[in-house]
């Protein structure tokens, strides 16, 4: 759609479009261009939030009163956490969710994790009948492996020739988060979004994987790894709560 606004601009026809991929929209230099830092797919958000979705569309349609750029503005806003819904009804189960651990390295916390859920992950699948996994191609395993090599200092390799490096990576984390999401909604109990938040950020070992590449593409000098240096990653309020947490941890 960016490349196809330099042609509807040259009959006339002012356009705007909406990107969730910055450094491909960068790229290009469509005439205007509001990127948003959401879930691949989800250029309004989450569904039903009917009055997040006109605040994105009226900060896009805002750029047709600027001349033609090109022009490639940020979307202020984290996108709202999706409300999962209910639980299967009759569940019950004493089995927790695993909480972060102080034994082993990162990577194996991590497959040990995604490990456990996997149950739960078969579950919400049995539950809705569907499940938003799938755009990577990879297990959720192998997603986990390919994330902890992210923060090696050897050059990060995608699994898709057809998407870059830094793309798939937030491709990857986008799919691993969907992932806890789904698996932590059918949990016994009644869950808001607030809560699978500070579970999945707090609590997990995924939550810390996402914060050193947070910080690992704050660092880089390669322009791909911005939108991962940004709320397209961690949530403002979420890198200050976890840069509190760990500043605590430091004093003790």
């Amino acid at each position: 759609m960016s490349a196809l606004g330099h042609y509807l601009e040259e009959e006339g026809i002012p356009t705007v479009s909406i990107s969730l991929i910055r450094e491909h929209t960068a790229a290009i230099k469509p005439p205007r261009a509001l990127w948003v830092p959401f879930m691949l797919g989800r250029p309004l958000g989450v569904p039903n939030d009917s009055e997040f979705q006109r605040k994105v569309m009226t900060a896009a349609l805002s750029l047709l009163e600027r001349e033609a750029g090109p022009i490639l503005e940020d979307f202020p806003e984290d996108a709202p956490y999706e409300d999962l819904g209910a639980e299967p009804e009759g569940l019950s189960c004493p089995v927790t969710f695993p909480r972060l651990r102080s034994e082993g390295t990162l990577a194996e916390r991590l497959s040990d994790e995604i490990a456990q859920l996997q149950v739960w992950h078969d579950l919400s699948v049995r539950h809705r009948g569907r499940t938003t996994l799938g755009a990577t191609g990879l297990s959720p395993q192998a997603i986990g492996e390919f994330l902890v090599s992210s923060l090696s200092e050897e050059e990060l390799a995608s699994y898709r020739p057809d998407v870059g490096a830094a793309a798939a990576l937030k491709l990857a984390t986008d799919e691993l988060k969907a992932y806890y999401y789904e698996a932590k909604s059918v949990q016994p109990g009644r869950h808001s979004p607030a809560e699978i938040e500070h579970w999945f950020w707090m609590e997990t070992s995924v939550g810390q994987v996402f914060f050193e590449i947070y910080k690992k593409a704050t660092r880089s000098t390669d322009p791909t790894m911005k939108p991962l240096a940004t709320v397209a990653l961690v949530p403002r309020t979420v890198r200050e709560a976890l840069k509190a947490r760990d500043a605590v941890s430091a004093s003790r």
